[in-house]
């Protein structure tokens, strides 16, 4: 064969090389970070220690954990600026009706206490509150708490007056002695009592276990291209869990969450307290299809209702669509279980 063939021929070849060099890169050394907003809930803070153990890097994942305040992050949800978000089962109908649609991969906890009706000293049940005003944010989680409460007691919300306040400004509402109690969740909540001498809690998310889960949401579109690369997150999700629930973790556990937020870890044990996280075991009853709020399809329908009737948004969502239990099931059996 003639050399300038032969020369020719090794270009070729190596040229086809590079060519098939680059396409046989692994997508998750080539693909752009996963992008989670997450916000100031216990449930969610609890990312941080995946962060800071390297825990994501272990496992082959990149992943890009951006902070936000709680309705900003769901504004960088609806407007592509990130793959997922950590919502509350809730407010993730709400931007899916609104906006855009997501899928829960992940049940992280549900409000154990949290969130809470505070109330003035001279008010100690449910029932005193007839006749009262209620600071609230209208349509938001605290509201249904409110309702839900008020249901207990025999009342209904003909029976008060509902002040639609923001939630960050109900510690304020409170303490000025405008109204005569307040529906919140917590950093505000736990603000409120301190705000005002002798309030107390009269009714939290602990009577009413199920009725707020928090999870993680993620763009259809990024769980179909990138699923993968998601079933890790679930993954290093359940070895923050383990690390969390093992008790000889939990004095380094509240100095990273706490640092999250810059409080002492003593003034944030009570926040985790109020969160019940939930073990892979639960998460996976909690999965299970149900009417009751024992089940997160259950308490995403109750929610549903809710916001049909004050009108949030004007269609049903139905909860199937935005919950998918694969992937938790998939590392259960990863894990033998």
């Amino acid at each position: 064969m003639p050399l300038t063939k032969v020369r020719t021929l090794r270009s070729l070849i190596g040229f086809l090389l590079i060519i098939v060099s680059v396409f046989s890169i692994p997508l998750s050394a080539s693909a752009a970070p996963l992008k989670i907003a997450y916000s100031d809930w216990p449930g969610w803070i609890a990312w941080e220690i995946g962060i800071r153990k390297g825990w994501f890097q272990e496992a082959g994942v990149d992943v890009e954990f951006l902070w936000f305040d709680y309705v900003p992050s769901m504004d960088a949800y609806v407007s592509g600026n990130v793959d997922a978000v950590c919502m509350t089962n809730g407010d993730a109908l709400v931007t899916g009706a609104t906006g855009k649609p997501s899928v829960g991969i992940l049940i992280n906890d549900f409000s154990n206490g949290n969130d809470m009706v505070v109330a003035a000293p001279t008010i100690r049940t449910m029932a005193d509150l007839k006749g009262r005003k209620v600071g609230l944010e209208m349509g938001f989680v605290p509201h249904l708490l409110f309702l839900t409460g008020l249901e207990k007691a025999g009342l209904s919300e003909a029976d008060v007056e509902i002040v639609n306040t923001p939630t960050n400004e109900t510690p304020q509402v409170l303490a000025s002695g405008a109204v005569s109690a307040i529906a919140a969740w917590q950093p505000n909540s736990g603000q409120a009592l301190k705000a005002l001498n002798g309030s107390h809690p009269i009714f939290t998310s602990a009577d009413a276990p199920g009725i707020i889960y928090d999870l993680l949401y993620v763009s259809a579109e990024s769980l179909e291209k990138r699923r993968a690369d998601w079933l890790k997150v679930v993954e290093v999700w359940y070895r923050i869990v383990d690390f969390i629930r093992d008790d000889a973790n939990l004095d380094e556990a509240l100095a990273i969450l706490a640092s999250r937020v810059k409080v002492s870890p003593q003034e944030y044990e009570p926040f985790l307290k109020g969160t019940y996280i939930l073990s892979l075991k639960e998460a996976l009853e909690r999965w299970k299809p149900g009417s009751g709020l024992g089940s997160v399809y259950g308490s995403t329908e109750y929610v549903d209702a809710f916001n049909l009737k004050y009108g949030v948004y004007s269609e049903s969502q139905p909860a199937a669509k935005y919950l998918d239990p694969s992937l938790t099931e998939e590392v259960a059996k990863m894990r033998g279980m």
